[in-house]
C-alpha cells in the first residue's frame, strides 16, 4: 500500500511527503490512517526506537504505527524525550477511488501540550522567548494551556536568569542570530530571527490583539519584551499552526513591583522545590487551595511576592473578614471543592481541542458561583479598607445562568470523550435528535424480534443475528443446521464452523438503523460545536471569572492556615525597621514530628541595629533561623499571615538567603568560590 515494486510513490504516499515536507526536520509527522497514526521512512526509524514500538516495512519503505485512540501516551512519551509531533488529521470521508484529503491540524510541543492529563494541573507550563537589545533583556512567557501571556524586562544577564528558574518553562524561543550571546539557558530552542524584529514583533502582537498601539498594555518602550512577546506568537500561530483566540491581553510584569529572589535564595529557602519532597517547602505548607487555578497563582505568589502595601493590606483585610465569619470560610471552601479547571478547559475549548467532558466541567463549576457570591457578598467589609479586594473580586466573578442551563439541557450526565461516537447530547434537546435515535432504536428491536422469529420459523435455535464494519448485518447458521437454512436465504460468507447469511428484509431494517445511527452521531457533533461555540462567545468573561476564583481560593487557603496554626497578621510599613515576636519557622511548625518548635525574636532598626552576627556551633538552628526570618517576610510580602505573635516589617525590595555549602564543578567553581561570589551579589 505504501508504494510500488517499481519504487513509485502511490497518491497516499506523495501526500505524506508533501506533507512530511512542509514541516521542520525535528518534527515527528504522525500521519492518520484509519485507526492508527502512522510514521514513515526516517521517522519511522526515529520513532520506533523512541516509543519501543515495532519497525516494519512495506512495498520497500519503513514504517511504523500507533493505535490512535492511544496516541496521546505515544506522543507524551516523545515530548519528554525533547521531541515535537505534528499531527496530519483526516479532513474528509473515505470514498472509493479517491484518496482522504489529510492536513496538519497542530504541532504539540513542550510548551504548548493542552492536553489536561498530560499536564500537572497544579502549576504553570510555559513557552517563553528572550531577546536583548542595547543591554536590556526582554523576557516573554505565555500558558498556551490557559491563556496567560506576560512580558518583562531586566537590566541585566543575571535577574533573566532568576526570572526564567522562577518560571521553569518548558521550551525557551531565542532568536538564530543571538544564540551564542544569550546560549547555555534552560531549554533553549533556536528560531526565525525576523520573528524576532521589533517591526515585525509589534505588527504581530497588534494585529493579533486588534489594536492600533501596544501602549494599553503598558508596555511602551518596552522593545525587548515586545521582541520576545512577538516572536511567541509568530511561533504558535505560523510554526505549530496553533489557535492563540483566547490569548486576550499582554500582562506587565514590573520588576520593580515586586520582590527579587535570586536563584541561590529561591532554592536555599525551599520555596517551592525541596529534595526532601514537596511537603518541605513553603509552597507545600501554605497549599490549602481547592482548585488548580488557586494552586497556581498560589506558586505564582510565592515566587513573585510583592512590595506594593495598598495590595497586601488588601488581601490581609480579606483574610481577616474570613476569619472573623468562620461560618463564610467554611461554606466559600466547600464551594470551591466542586469548581474544576476553567482556565484550561475553556483554553481548550477556545483552541478547538476541547471535548465534553470540557463542557461538563463547565457547567459544573459555573453552577457553583451564584452561592459562591451570595456568600461572599454577605461578609462584612472592614471600614478601613484601603483597597476592597472583595468588590473587585465580586466585579469579575460574573455568573452565567443561560449557558449553565444551556450546558445541563443539553448534555448527560456522563458524557464520552470524543464529541464524535455520539451519547452526549441529553435526549429532548433536540427533536430531530431524538428522532434519528428512535429509529435506531426501533430498528434494533426489530432485528431482536426478528432472530426470534426466524429460530422458531427454521427450527435453528443456535441461530444469531450478528453484525461487523464488514458485512454489516448478518444471519450466522453453524454448519451442523445448514440443511435447515430456507430458500430465501443468501449466502454471503462461509468460515470454518458457520455459515453467514443475509435477506432482502434485514438489509431494508439494516440501512434504517445505520443510516439513523450515522446521522445521530453527526447531528451530535454538530451540537457539540454549537455549545463549543457558545463558551467562545463569553471567553473574556470566563478568563476574569477564573482569575476570581484562583484569588480567592487562594485567600481562603491562607486564611485557613491561620486558622489552623495561629498565624497572626503583619502590620506593614514603609520603614527599614523588623520587629518578630515569638516567630516560628513557617514549614518546621508543621512538619517537626517528635519536637516541638521554640518560638524566638527578631529586632533590626535601620537606625541602631541594622546587622545580626548569628554564631553557635554546628545543629544548633543558626540556618534554621536565617530562613525562618525570610520566610516570615515573604510571606507578609504575599498578602499572608505570618507564624508570630506579632510582626512589624518594613518592606523590602529583595531577599538573600545563602546557607549551606554546595560547589558547581562543572564550572570548574569550588564551594568557596561560589560562597563568595553568592555574597558579592548580596553586597553589591
Amino acid at each position: 500500500m505504501a508504494g510500488t515494486k517499481e519504487g513509485k510513490l502511490t497518491p497516499m504516499m506523495a501526500q505524506y511527503q508533501a506533507m512530511r515536507r512542509s514541516l521542520p526536520d525535528d518534527v515527528l509527522l504522525f500521519y492518520r490512517l484509519g485507526d492508527f497514526y502512522e510514521m514513515f521512512f526516517e521517522d519511522a526509524k526515529e520513532a520506533a526506537g523512541l516509543l519501543n514500538v515495532a519497525l516494519t516495512k512495506r512495498g520497500g519503505i519503513p514504517m511504523c504505527g500507533v493505535p490512535h485512540h492511544a496516541a496521546e501516551n505515544y506522543i507524551a512519551k516523545l515530548i519528554k524525550q525533547g521531541r515535537r509531533v505534528a499531527i496530519g488529521e483526516q479532513t474528509s470521508e473515505p470514498v472509493p477511488g479517491k484518496i482522504v484529503d489529510r492536513e496538519i491540524s497542530q504541532i504539540i510541543s513542550a510548551g504548548t501540550i493542552d492536553n489536561l492529563s498530560l499536564l500537572d494541573d497544579r502549576r504553570h507550563n510555559y513557552l517563553a522567548a528572550v531577546s536583548e537589545s542595547k543591554g536590556t533583556f526582554g523576557l516573554a512567557a505565555v500558558d498556551h494551556s490557559t491563556g496567560e501571556f506576560t512580558v518583562a524586562e531586566f537590566p541585566d544577564r543575571q535577574q533573566l536568569e532568576d526570572e526564567l528558574n522562577r518560571l521553569a518553562p518548558s521550551e525557551l524561543l531565542i532568536s538564530d542570530e543571538q544564540l551564542q550571546k544569550l546560549g547555555g539557558l534552560v531549554n533553549n530552542l533556536p528560531y526565525d530571527g525576523y520573528a524576532f524584529l521589533l517591526d515585525p514583533a509589534v505588527h504581530t502582537l497588534r494585529d493579533h490583539f486588534k489594536v492600533q498601539s501596544l501602549d494599553g498594555f503598558g508596555c511602551a518602550g518596552m522593545n525587548s519584551g515586545l521582541c520576545a512577546a512577538g516572536a511567541i506568537l509568530h511561533y504558535l500561530t505560523l510554526q505549530l499552526r496553533r489557535s492563540c483566540d483566547h490569548l486576550r491581553g499582554l500582562a506587565v510584569r514590573k520588576i520593580g513591583e515586586q520582590v527579587a529572589i535570586d536563584t541561590a535564595s529561591q532554592q536555599n529557602l525551599d520555596l517551592v522545590d525541596s529534595r526532601s519532597g514537596r511537603q518541605h517547602t513553603l509552597l507545600g505548607v501554605l497549599d490549602r487551595t481547592a482548585t488548580p487555578m488557586g494552586a497556581r497563582m498560589l506558586r505564582d505568589w510565592i515566587l513573585h511576592p510583592i512590595s506594593d502595601r495598598e495590595s497586601l493590606e488588601a488581601r490581609h483585610d480579606l483574610i481577616e473578614s474570613f476569619l472573623a465569619e468562620s461560618f463564610l470560610l467554611t461554606k466559600c471552601r466547600e464551594s470551591l471543592k466542586n469548581i474544576r479547571d476553567i482556565e484550561r478547559s475553556t483554553g481548550r475549548l477556545a483552541q478547538g481541542s476541547g471535548n465534553p467532558r470540557d463542557l461538563l466541567a463547565l457547567q459544573t463549576s459555573l453552577a457553583q458561583i451564584p452561592a459562591l457570591r451570595a456568600d461572599l457578598d454577605a461578609l462584612p467589609a472592614k471600614p478601613s479598607e484601603i483597597s476592597d479586594l472583595k468588590s473587585d473580586i465580586l466585579l469579575r466573578l460574573h455568573e452565567f445562568p443561560e449557558l449553565v442551563k444551556l450546558l445541563e439541557s443539553a448534555l448527560v450526565d456522563e458524557p464520552p470523550v470524543s464529541p464524535k461516537d455520539g451519547g452526549l447530547i441529553r435526549d429532548g434537546y433536540s427533536s430531530q435528535l431524538d428522532e434519528f435515535r428512535s429509529a435506531s432504536r426501533d430498528g434494533k428491536e426489530w432485528i431482536a424480534e426478528l432472530q426470534k422469529s426466524e429460530r422458531a420459523r427454521t427450527g435453528i435455535d443456535s441461530l444469531k443475528i450478528k453484525f461487523n464494519n464488514v458485512f454489516g448485518y448478518f444471519i450466522e447458521v453453524t454448519k451442523a443446521n445448514v440443511a435447515k437454512v430456507p430458500d430465501d436465504y443468501q449466502r454471503k460468507q462461509t468460515m470454518s464452523n458457520a455459515e453467514r447469511y443475509i435477506t432482502p428484509g434485514l438489509k431494508e431494517v439494516e440501512n434504517k438503523v445505520l443510516g439513523a445511527e450515522e446521522r445521530a452521531k453527526g447531528l451530535e457533533y454538530e451540537e457539540f460545536l454549537k455549545l463549543r461555540s457558545e463558551i467562545t462567545g463569553h471567553l473574556d468573561e470566563l478568563q476574569q471569572c477564573a482569575n476570581a476564583l484562583a484569588t480567592l481560593d487562594v485567600l481562603l487557603g491562607l486564611a485557613e492556615t491561620a486558622q489552623l496554626y495561629q498565624h497572626t497578621r503583619p502590620v506593614l510599613d514603609d520603614s527599614r525597621d523588623l520587629e518578630i515576636t515569638n516567630g516560628r519557622h513557617p514549614v518546621l511548625e508543621q512538619t517537626l514530628i517528635e519536637e516541638k518548635f521554640v518560638p524566638n525574636d527578631s529586632h533590626l532598626f535601620h537606625g541602631t541595629s541594622r546587622l545580626l552576627i548569628i554564631t553557635g556551633p554546628n545543629m544548633a538552628g543558626k540556618s534554621t533561623y536565617i530562613r525562618q526570618v525570610a520566610l516570615i517576610v515573604l510571606m507578609a510580602q504575599i498578602g499572608a499571615y505570618v507564624p508570630a505573635e506579632s510582626a512589624r516589617i518594613g518592606l523590602v525590595d529583595r531577599i538573600f538567603c545563602r546557607v549551606g555549602a554546595s560547589d558547581d564543578l562543572a564550572r570548574g567553581q569550588s564551594t568557596f568560590m561560589v560562597e563568595m561570589n553568592e555574597t558579592s551579589l548580596i553586597v553589591n
